[in-house]
């Protein structure tokens, strides 16, 4: 699934309009670490994998910066512990 997913840097936060519906990921970033702290998708678009493909993204942006991650959501600790490949990440 390719999502047009936006970095709005002013909000602290990633989103992708889907369907009309506002998905977002809300973050707190201080000294080049990433705390994710909200992954939210509307029921109404729920069950398509939106939520995977954001926090992929998210991870791949934290990489390229070089940024740490402390997944405070749930969703985020989850997503890191079933993929690996971003246990480098980790704060």
């Amino acid at each position: 699934m390719t999502l047009p997913i936006t970095h709005n840097t002013q909000a602290h936060c990633f989103e992708a309009v889907v369907d009309g519906h506002r998905c977002v990921i809300d973050y707190v970033l201080h000294n080049q670490v990433i705390t994710v702290t909200h992954t939210g998708v509307p029921d109404a678009v729920g069950g398509r994998g939106i939520a995977a493909v954001m926090t992929q993204h998210v991870l791949q942006a934290a990489r390229t910066a070089g940024w740490k991650v402390i997944p405070a959501c749930t969703y985020t600790a989850a997503y890191m512990r079933k993929h690996t490949e971003f246990s480098d990440l980790l704060e």
